[in-house]
C-alpha cells in the first residue's frame, strides 16, 4: 500500500479517534468529577458523613472499574442503541467509553481530594462556610494539580479503550490498525498507526504534566496561605497588629536612691 493510499485513512483514524476520546473525556471529567468529591464527603469524617451512602457508591465504582472494557461494550449494546441510534462508529462508542471512565476518574478525584489539608476545611466551617463553600473555595482549588494529573492519565487510558473498540467496528486507529495491519497483512500501516497513538499520547501527557507543574509551583491558590494565618491567630490582612505597650518600671526602682560609692 503506497503513501496516497495510506494518507486518507490515516487522516480519517486520526478525526474519529480524537472525536471519541474528547467526548468520552469530557462525560467523564463532568460525571467523575461530583462522583470522587461525594466519595470524600461521604466518608467517615467527612462534612457530609454517610457511611451507608458512601459504601453504596464505593461498590458501585468499583464493580464497574473491575469490568473488562470488551465486556463492557458488549454488555451495553442495547443500552447504546437506545441512546444514539445504532451499535457501529465513533457515536456509539462514546457510550460505553465514557461509562467506563467515569468511575476510573472518580476514584483519581477521590485520591487527590484526599490530600488536601484538613485542618483548611476545619478553618472555612469555623467561619461559618457551608458545604458548597468548603468545596469551591478550598477542596477543589487545593487540590486542581492533582485533578489535572489524573484527568490526564484519564485521557491516555481512554485512547487505549479507543484503540479496543476499534476492534468491533467503532472506528478510529484501533480500528485501522486491526482491519489493514492484521487482517490484511499491511505491516506498514499498523506501525505508522502504533507510531501515531505513541505521539498523540505523549503529546497529551506533555501537556498535562506542564499544566500540571505550572499551577502547582503558583502555589495553586491564595486560600489555603489565608486560612493558614487566620487558623494560626495572625492579625488580618489591612489590620496592623498592636504596637507594644511600654514597660513601666516599678515604683520601688524610681524612688530607690541611687547607690553611693565609698
Amino acid at each position: 500500500m503506497t503513501w496516497s493510499e495510506m494518507e486518507p485513512l490515516l487522516e480519517q483514524a486520526c478525526w474519529d479517534t480524537l472525536y471519541m476520546v474528547g467526548w468520552s473525556a469530557l462525560i467523564a471529567v463532568v460525571g467523575g468529577l461530583p462522583l470522587g468529591v461525594l466519595l470524600v464527603l461521604t466518608d467517615r469524617g467527612g462534612v457530609l458523613q454517610n457511611v451507608v451512602v458512601n459504601k453504596v457508591l464505593g461498590q458501585i465504582v468499583n464493580i464497574a472499574r473491575s469490568m473488562p472494557f470488551i465486556i463492557l461494550m458488549v454488555a451495553l449494546i442495547s443500552f447504546t442503541r437506545a441512546i444514539v441510534g445504532t451499535t457501529i462508529g465513533p457515536e456509539a462508542a462514546i457510550v460505553p467509553l465514557a461509562i467506563g471512565a467515569i468511575p476510573f476518574y472518580a476514584r483519581l478525584v477521590e485520591t487527590s481530594v484526599r490530600e488536601v489539608d484538613g485542618g483548611l476545611v476545619e478553618a472555612v466551617q469555623s467561619m461559618g462556610g457551608s458545604t458548597w463553600t468548603v468545596v469551591r473555595k478550598v477542596l477543589l482549588p487545593e487540590s486542581l494539580p492533582a485533578l489535572i494529573s489524573s484527568a490526564t492519565t484519564t485521557v491516555v487510558a481512554l485512547i487505549g479503550y479507543s484503540a479496543m473498540a476499534g476492534t468491533v467496528g467503532a472506528g478510529g486507529l484501533g480500528d485501522l490498525a486491526v482491519r489493514y495491519g492484521y487482517m490484511r497483512f499491511e505491516t506498514e500501516l499498523m506501525w505508522i498507526t502504533v507510531a501515531l497513538l505513541a505521539l498523540v499520547i505523549s503529546v497529551i501527557q506533555f501537556a498535562g504534566d506542564l499544566a500540571a507543574r505550572g499551577l502547582s509551583h503558583r502555589g495553586r491558590s491564595s486560600v489555603a496561605p489565608r486560612l493558614r494565618l487566620l487558623r494560626g491567630g495572625a492579625p488580618r490582612a489591612g489590620k496592623p497588629a498592636p504596637a507594644p505597650e511600654p514597660r513601666t518600671a516599678p515604683a520601688e526602682l524610681e524612688s530607690a536612691e541611687p547607690t553611693k560609692v565609698l
